[in-house]
């Protein structure tokens, strides 16, 4: 199989619903985001460090990873335009939404409390969670509009909404596991 189709040569691409749609259409969009975040956790495993310190927090950013996959089929398939065969096979479950609170509760038990914003940044690894932590509140923020047509199942939102406190929670933890201090927010001093 080619990996060039020439099928979208002309900005059109195809739905798993088989509804041909613009590339700039509000669902590629959106599909388009998701995969960008889904990149950014692959760098932030890439990056991870490979002692065993560690491999609950890869382990857990690949099922993510998976789990993001899954995601886009639903996002690929309109509930308001898909045979019901279609959507039923790209249903989204609470099943992982429940799985990535456990494991924010989990983290959240390690951390110190937080009582000020902290700078995106520490560990390699951390830093790219932050990025895909804001990438991932942008598909958020694309996929509401699909939403509020009943286009995607409350699912994909809530699950959105949870991926980016879970990033937030696994960025502490990675640079917490690094032994990187977090820098914390301070209003912005004029240089004299």
């Amino acid at each position: 199989m080619k990996i060039y189709t020439k099928t979208g040569d002309k900005g059109e691409t195809s739905l798993f619903s088989g509804q041909r749609v613009p590339k700039n259409d509000p669902f590629i969009d959106a599909l388009g985001t998701v995969d960008e975040c889904n990149s950014a956790i692959g760098a932030a495993v890439a990056l991870l460090p490979m002692e065993s310190s560690f491999k609950t927090s890869r382990e857990q950013l690949e099922y993510i990873q998976h789990a993001l996959f899954d995601l886009g089929a639903a996002l690929a398939t309109p509930r308001t335009k898909a045979a019901p065969t279609k959507i039923e096979k790209t249903r989204f479950d609470p099943e992982t939404i429940e799985l990535l609170e456990k494991w924010i509760d989990t983290m959240e038990e390690q951390l110190p409390p937080l009582h000020t914003f902290i700078l995106p940044g520490g560990h390699p690894s951390g830093s790219m969670l932050h990025l895909a932590r804001s990438i991932c509140r942008r598909a958020e923020r694309l996929v509401i509009p699909i939403h509020k047509h009943a286009d995607v199942s409350d699912n994909v939102v809530i699950f959105l909404n949870r991926l980016s406190d879970y990033l937030f929670v696994a960025s502490r933890h990675v640079n917490f596991l690094a032994k990187r201090p977090e820098t914390l927010w301070e209003k912005h001093k004029k240089q004299e």
